[in-house]
Protein backbone atom coordinates (compact mmCIF):
# COMPACT_ATOMS: atom_id res chain seq x y z
CA UNK A 1 0.00 0.00 0.00
CA UNK A 2 2.89 2.34 0.70
CA UNK A 3 4.14 2.13 -2.88
CA UNK A 4 0.78 3.43 -4.11
CA UNK A 5 1.04 6.51 -1.90
CA UNK A 6 4.73 6.99 -2.73
CA UNK A 7 4.19 6.98 -6.48
CA UNK A 8 1.11 9.18 -6.16
CA UNK A 9 3.22 11.77 -4.33
CA UNK A 10 5.96 11.54 -6.98
CA UNK A 11 3.40 11.97 -9.79
CA UNK A 12 1.82 14.88 -7.91
CA UNK A 13 5.17 16.63 -7.52
CA UNK A 14 5.97 16.21 -11.21
CA UNK A 15 2.49 17.39 -12.22
CA UNK A 16 2.70 20.49 -10.03
CA UNK A 17 6.13 21.28 -11.43
CA UNK A 18 4.86 20.92 -14.99
CA UNK A 19 1.81 23.04 -14.27
CA UNK A 20 3.95 25.69 -12.66
CA UNK A 21 6.08 25.91 -15.81
CA UNK A 22 2.99 26.00 -18.05
CA UNK A 23 1.45 28.80 -15.98
CA UNK A 24 3.54 31.38 -17.88
CA UNK A 25 2.67 30.00 -21.33
CA UNK A 26 -1.09 29.40 -21.07
CA UNK A 27 -4.16 31.54 -20.53
CA UNK A 28 -5.30 31.53 -16.89
CA UNK A 29 -8.63 29.76 -17.56
CA UNK A 30 -7.00 27.16 -19.77
CA UNK A 31 -4.33 26.59 -17.14
CA UNK A 32 -6.92 25.81 -14.46
CA UNK A 33 -8.79 23.38 -16.67
CA UNK A 34 -5.55 21.69 -17.71
CA UNK A 35 -4.49 21.54 -14.05
CA UNK A 36 -7.67 19.86 -12.86
CA UNK A 37 -7.71 17.38 -15.75
CA UNK A 38 -4.01 16.55 -15.41
CA UNK A 39 -4.34 15.99 -11.64
CA UNK A 40 -7.06 13.46 -12.27
CA UNK A 41 -5.42 11.77 -15.25
CA UNK A 42 -1.85 11.70 -13.91
CA UNK A 43 -2.33 11.36 -10.14
CA UNK A 44 -5.79 10.25 -9.00
CA UNK A 45 -6.85 7.74 -11.66
CA UNK A 46 -3.58 5.72 -11.63
CA UNK A 47 -3.71 5.60 -7.80
CA UNK A 48 -7.26 4.24 -7.94
CA UNK A 49 -6.24 1.60 -10.47
CA UNK A 50 -3.25 0.58 -8.35
CA UNK A 51 -5.46 0.36 -5.25
CA UNK A 52 -7.90 -1.93 -7.09
CA UNK A 53 -5.01 -4.13 -8.25
CA UNK A 54 -3.67 -4.26 -4.68
CA UNK A 55 -7.07 -5.33 -3.34
CA UNK A 56 -7.41 -8.04 -5.99
CA UNK A 57 -3.90 -9.31 -5.28
CA UNK A 58 -4.47 -9.47 -1.52
CA UNK A 59 -8.06 -10.77 -1.60
CA UNK A 60 -7.01 -14.45 -1.10
CA UNK A 61 -4.93 -13.48 1.94
CA UNK A 62 -7.72 -11.42 3.50
CA UNK A 63 -10.41 -14.01 2.84
CA UNK A 64 -8.75 -17.36 3.43
CA UNK A 65 -5.83 -17.18 5.83
CA UNK A 66 -5.77 -17.67 9.56
CA UNK A 67 -4.26 -14.21 9.97
CA UNK A 68 -7.36 -12.49 8.64
CA UNK A 69 -9.34 -13.58 11.71
CA UNK A 70 -6.64 -12.46 14.17
CA UNK A 71 -6.97 -9.28 16.21
CA UNK A 72 -3.49 -8.15 15.14
CA UNK A 73 -4.28 -8.30 11.42
CA UNK A 74 -4.66 -4.98 9.59
CA UNK A 75 -6.71 -5.57 6.43
CA UNK A 76 -5.87 -2.23 4.83
CA UNK A 77 -2.15 -2.95 4.77
CA UNK A 78 -2.35 -6.79 4.92
CA UNK A 79 -0.05 -6.63 7.92
CA UNK A 80 0.42 -8.43 11.22
CA UNK A 81 0.68 -5.46 13.57
CA UNK A 82 2.08 -7.57 16.41
CA UNK A 83 5.15 -8.71 14.44
CA UNK A 84 5.12 -5.99 11.76
CA UNK A 85 5.27 -8.55 8.94
CA UNK A 86 3.14 -9.17 5.87
CA UNK A 87 1.48 -12.61 5.77
CA UNK A 88 1.02 -14.47 2.52
CA UNK A 89 -1.04 -17.50 1.60
CA UNK A 90 1.95 -19.74 2.33
CA UNK A 91 3.55 -17.81 5.22
CA UNK A 92 2.10 -16.92 8.62
CA UNK A 93 4.45 -14.60 10.54
CA UNK A 94 3.85 -16.22 13.93
CA UNK A 95 3.05 -19.74 12.64
CA UNK A 96 -0.29 -19.38 14.43
CA UNK A 97 1.26 -19.21 17.92
CA UNK A 98 0.26 -15.57 18.60
CA UNK A 99 -3.16 -15.85 16.99
CA UNK A 100 -6.03 -14.31 18.94
CA UNK A 101 -9.59 -13.95 17.66
CA UNK A 102 -10.71 -10.44 16.74
CA UNK A 103 -13.49 -10.40 19.31
CA UNK A 104 -11.39 -11.87 22.13
CA UNK A 105 -11.91 -8.94 24.54
CA UNK A 106 -15.63 -8.65 23.76
CA UNK A 107 -16.27 -12.25 24.85
CA UNK A 108 -15.18 -11.55 28.44
CA UNK A 109 -16.99 -8.24 28.99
Amino acid sequence: MGHIVFWAIIRLALTITGLWILFYYLDYGTWWVLGIVSLYVIVIHPAIIQLDLFREKTKPIVNSTMCSSCRYFDETAVLCTKLDEHPTEDYLPCDGELWEPKNFEKDYE
